[in-house]
């Protein structure tokens, strides 16, 4: 078997590519690969090898965009990248199966619990749009073409070194200067990467569309208490609900300067879940929890 995974320097495309190097031949195409160089929001890949399957993981990651430029990127990324990618696969053989990494940022919640793969995709940002977008594209491309099309739906990615905001709580922690907020009690959804990797080989010859989490959905207290742990470091402090209110509304005056304000309070003080039943269900999906991971391995 012959397989291509993009974004293969990325946190999540080189989990995949040590996952399946046993699985086959499988080649890598990014800004930097040894296989396939392309920036794909700019160029149409040229491939010398048919592939059986595809997995597509290249993206801009999730960020909150500052210019309009920053916004834009999104779309050249996630969607015009998408389409070169799909291109470039047209001018070779076609592959059989092709897997999307998508997000769960498609549903467009802030707050929810036990969020399902039906629920209307309503992301208005620059990054849920585009993988709604993105989403669309690729489903039209398989009917078209009779190719296995999975989608899957990540939440917050777990791993050693992990980026984005996982990244910097452990930073944060690390410095000492992190604090939970009324006790840590909202509830996120996450997933390891490895376990994201592994069920691959399994999902990509029956497809479909589905959330992965690690079913625990811990919330942040015990989330960051495991962190400091692994990290040995201190209890983190714990900030009031009355105190963190005042701080958004004083960084709502401030404007884009202020490190805090009301909604990112309301973000970090709210559940927000995922259900993985359907997974559960057809792909017998069973995931390490974070917490389990955390206590048990360097991070």
């Amino acid at each position: 078997m012959k397989i291509l995974i993009t974004g293969s320097s990325g946190f999540l495309g080189k989990s995949i590519f040590e996952e399946l190097e046993n699985e086959g031949e499988v080649l890598g195409l990014s800004r930097n690969s040894t296989n396939y160089k392309f920036s794909l929001e700019k160029d149409i890949p040229v491939f010398n090898d048919n592939f059986d399957v595809v997995i597509h993981c290249a993206g801009k990651a999730h960020s909150i965009p500052k210019t309009e430029i920053q916004k834009k990127e999104f779309y050249e990324v996630n969607v015009q990248g998408t389409k070169n990618l799909l291109k470039g696969l047209e001018n070779s053989i076609i592959p059989k199966k092709f897997v999307f990494i998508s997000s769960v940022s498609v549903y467009g919640q802030e707050i929810g619990t036990a969020i399902k793969e039906n629920h209307p995709l309503e992301a208005t940002d620059p990054y849920g749009a585009s993988k709604i977008e993105a989403e669309k594209i690729i489903t039209n491309w398989c009917k078209e073409n009779n190719v296995i099309c999975t989608i899957l739906r990540l939440p917050l990615l777990v791993g050693k070194e992990a980026p984005g905001n996982l990244g910097a709580m452990i930073k944060a922690i690390t410095k000492g200067y992190y604090f939970n907020i009324g006790g840590g009690k909202a509830k996120k959804s996450m997933v390891l990467a490895k376990d994201v990797a592994s069920l691959i080989t399994i999902v990509a010859p029956i497809g479909g569309i589905y959330n992965l989490t690690d079913g625990h959905h811990p919330n942040f207290h015990e989330l960051s208490l495991a962190i400091s742990i692994n990290k040995n470091k201190k209890k983190p402090s714990n900030l009031p609900m009355k105190i963190a209110f005042l701080l958004g509304k004083f960084g709502d005056i401030l404007g884009d300067k202020a490190p805090i304000n009301s909604l990112k309070i309301k973000k970090m003080t709210s559940d927000l879940t995922f259900d993985d039943s359907e997974a559960r269900a057809m792909l017998d999906w069973k995931p390490q929890s974070v917490v389990d991971y955390i206590n048990n391995n360097k991070i």
